[in-house]
């Protein structure tokens, strides 16, 4: 195995778990527009891809016209900002892991589809103990994953070759970003998808619980 001593994690759905605060301010604009609300475990299938996806996927195929689907996102965004933090916590294990990343001076960075102002915002108020060398959500100047260019910038940033990162995340979108990049692609099974559809889009190896990460990684700097 090669020596990997970088780790990219994404943040909904690996770090945090996040789905019920989607799944409520959702169904909450849903319901003002009196369309039907979803079961929060839905929302499995809706996230993962920005809010304008999210709000394509819960709208009833008879309603996703182009204006709806716009005020919705508006609305989603607005009441998102209001209750991100009611429930969002980080999943069991999740701090011991940083914890032992942190000792083995491993440089740890987060891409996310959720807005970059409020990507910061959660990691600076969910894990603010943790050094990240870099933070970065859904910006305009840069395609949303599975497209690698977020990946591939962070590589750049850090300055290390794709092939030096682990890559840990819980959906499809996560495995195809990480192999586009050049990324070792880890399927975290406490988050939002199967380990089926993990092994289908490329992951390499799933982990059952967030310390399973640290044999992957190579010698320590």
């Amino acid at each position: 195995m090669k020596h990997r001593k970088c780790v990219l994690f994404d943040l909904d759905g690996t770090l945090v778990d996040s789905l019920a605060d989607l799944a409520l301010s959702m169904n909450r604009v849903l319901a003002e527009q009196g369309l039907p609300a979803h079961p929060v475990q839905a929302y499995r299938y809706f996230v993962g891809n920005g809010i304008t996806t999210l709000v394509q996927r819960a709208l009833p195929a008879e309603a996703r016209q182009q204006y709806l689907i716009e005020e919705c996102s508006r609305k989603m965004r607005q009441e998102y900002a209001l209750h991100w933090a009611d429930t969002t916590r980080p999943y069991p294990g999740i701090a011991e892991l940083l914890d032992a990343l942190s000792a083995k001076n491993i440089e740890m960075a987060i891409l996310s589809n959720k807005p970059d102002e409020l990507t910061k915002k959660v990691v600076r108020t969910l894990l603010p103990g943790w050094d990240f060398a870099a933070v970065a959500g859904a910006r305009e100047t840069i395609p949303k994953k599975p497209d690698p260019s977020g990946a591939l910038r962070i590589a750049s940033l850090l300055h290390r070759d794709p092939e030096e990162f682990l890559y840990l995340g819980d959906t499809n979108t996560d495995m195809q970003t990480a192999r586009a990049a050049g990324m070792f692609a880890l399927g975290a099974l406490w988050g939002f998808r199967t380990a089926d559809e993990l092994k289908e889009h490329g992951a390499q190896a799933l982990l059952s619980e967030p310390l399973e990460l640290c044999p992957f990684l190579g010698p320590t700097p």
